[in-house]
């Protein structure tokens, strides 16, 4: 179907951004000539001096971060479409040219005395940077002169190139190799190998496995020499900076304490066992001899499928969401009815999902919706980004209203194990609670104890490359098979090729990026917990966190909501939920 096609009602719209092309041409151009920045160099010694400076780049930025929302958007729409591509490479000039303009700033402010950045911390006048003063006076041992800052800045493109070449090996180079499939000759790839490995054609299955690692097996010392390029640009900066390990450096840049992440880690490694038993009871379900790694993700009750058209879809999340209130239900109905969302897969296209916030307009979501149940929890997934981004930009100033990362899958996440229990809640056929268990479950199992599979990985690798031992393909896949069968045990067959799982995982290049997930899953668990046992006072409490951008640290803001990730028993909670799922899952069987 091509775009033309789609009901209005069904394409966002973006004219809330910029009425039309001419416009956004006309915003863009306004801002090629860059604000005289340059003239505040050496004067960052004021408080005065210092506020008027950001709402210089705040300005600045509210209007940069609007025209790249329109040109991205519109390019997603159809990527075919030269025009709308040639916009984004535009914005993305002028975001290079901005950075370097600004590039002074925070050197010469942290080389300011403590005293000093404290004094502006508490002046009336720059209030909104209050939490970003106290952050960089936190980092101020780690923050180098402004010329040696400038040639860090200078390093980012070529540090970058273990990525790029992953990327290059992993999209281009891979030469997966043509399979038969479903009676037709096609060539594997990374979507169908995924969509492959969900079917029941168990032969399909293994073949697909086998096949596809071949062909990372193939080019496995190149891939390990392009991942240890990567902890190596770790260990640079980490060594520079003066930080005492990369992981201390990467959850300094979240402002993250290092008992979460230990919390977590721990936790997961407490409750392998009940993972263990999952892997029973999947095996039997099956009804399988043996259970292998492709046998993982191929849904253990079939039949089962919630086939929505997308306006019963949209009305079921609103039932399901009802807990958190009218005002959150309101909203959702007013991005629904207002066009917030793009909701047909149309050719050229972007694919999957995602919802892009940006101060000074609505949010927007990306939907290719289909009639399946991930679908319906895609819209319940993306919505909760969106709301999170609406209460932030709406009760914070631009300064504090764009939040971590750390917690950007925590309001996403809430909403679907809100809509779950909903649906198990008034769902009377055994078949579908036993579906959405099992959905719930494997939810867990690949956010919660996959990501941190991943994360104890990263952490290992790093560290044997921070005592001085050189990664390659032998010690990295013994690694990471170790991993494997501890976090799964005696009920799976471990077979050989995924041991070299982790060279096919992109986000290893964002380092000590994965863990996030599975601490997002946890702090949604106990969240969703609380507003389903205590009602409102939960929801006030909940609706703070969303409103609270980054006002302060991303942990405090989740302690507020009722999920303290400094605590042990808030991992232990979430494992509960896990076994408890698993025990009803039985109980049916």
């Amino acid at each position: 179907m091509e775009r033309k096609d789609v009901e209005t009602k069904y394409r966002w719209k973006m004219e809330d951004v910029f009425e039309s092309d001419e416009a956004w041409e006309k915003a863009y151009a306004a801002l090629e000539t860059l604000p005289d920045f340059a003239s505040f160099r050496g004067k960052l010694t004021t408080a005065e001096n210092v506020a008027a400076y950001f709402a210089l780049t705040e300005e600045y930025e509210k209007q940069l971060m609007l025209v790249y929302l329109y040109a991205h958007s519109r390019n997603d729409e159809d990527v075919r479409v030269t025009k709308y591509s040639a916009y984004v490479a535009k914005v993305v000039s002028l975001f290079t040219k901005y950075g370097a303009e600004t590039s002074f700033a925070d050197p010469e402010l942290t080389a300011l005395p403590e005293e000093t950045l404290r004094a502006f911390a508490s002046a009336p006048c720059l209030k909104d940077y209050d939490y970003y003063l106290s952050r960089m006076i936190a980092r101020k041992k780690h923050v180098l002169s402004e010329k040696e800052e400038r040639i860090l800045a200078q390093t980012a493109e070529p540090m970058s190139v273990s990525s790029d070449v992953f990327g290059m090996l992993d999209d281009a180079e891979l030469n997966l190799p043509y399979i038969t499939y479903q009676g037709k000759r096609v060539k594997l790839s990374h979507g169908l190998y995924s969509v492959i490995l969900s079917g029941n054609d168990r032969a399909a299955r293994a073949n697909a496995f086998k096949k596809y690692y071949a062909a990372y097996e193939k080019i496995i010392g190149t891939l390990a020499t392009t991942y240890f390029g990567n902890v190596k640009k770790d260990i640079f900066y980490k060594n520079v900076r003066g930080y005492d390990s990369c992981l201390e450096m990467a959850l300094a840049e979240e402002d993250v304490t290092r008992d979460v992440y230990d919390n977590l880690i721990a936790a997961v490694d407490e409750a392998a066992p009940i993972m263990h038993r999952y892997m029973a009871v999947r095996k039997k379900a099956l009804g399988l001899d043996r259970m292998h790694m492709y046998d993982l993700y191929v849904p253990l009750v079939e039949n089962a499928e919630l086939r929505l058209s997308y306006e019963e879809a949209y009305e079921l999340v609103l039932k399901g969401l009802a807990p958190l209130g009218e005002e959150y239900v309101a909203l959702l109905k007013k991005g629904r009815d207002e066009r917030w969302i793009d909701v047909c897969e149309t050719e050229g296209k972007s694919g999957g999902a995602y919802s892009i916030g940006v101060y000074g307009t609505h949010p927007f979501v990306l939907l290719n919706y289909q009639p399946t149940t991930h679908d319906v929890f895609t819209i319940a997934h993306e919505m909760g980004h969106s709301l999170h981004s609406w209460f932030s930009n709406s009760a914070q100033p631009y300064a504090k209203a764009d939040y971590k990362i750390f917690v950007a899958e925590v309001a996403s996440t809430v909403n679907e194990v809100l809509l779950l229990k909903y649906l198990l809640k008034t769902s009377r056929d055994e078949k579908l609670r036993k579906y959405l268990l099992n959905y719930f479950m494997d939810m867990i199992r690949t956010t919660l104890f996959r990501q941190t599979q991943f994360a104890c990985f990263e952490q290992e690798a790093h560290a044997m490359a921070e005592r001085g031992e050189p990664l390659n393909k032998d010690n990295l896949s013994e690694l990471y098979y170790s991993l494997n069968k501890k976090y799964y045990g005696k009920a799976l067959t471990h077979d050989k090729q995924i041991a070299i799982e982790w060279a096919r995982i992109p986000h290893f290049y964002r380092s000590f990026y994965v863990y996030k997930y599975a601490t997002g899953i946890t702090a949604a668990i106990a969240i969703a917990d609380k507003i389903l046992t205590e009602g409102a006072p939960a929801v006030e409490r909940y609706f703070n966190f969303l409103k609270g951008g980054c006002s302060t640290d991303p942990v405090t803001l989740l302690k507020g909501a009722g999920a303290d990730l400094t605590k042990r028993e808030t991992f232990a909670a979430a494992m509960k939920e896990f076994s408890d799922a698993l025990e009803e899952f039985e109980a049916l069987s």
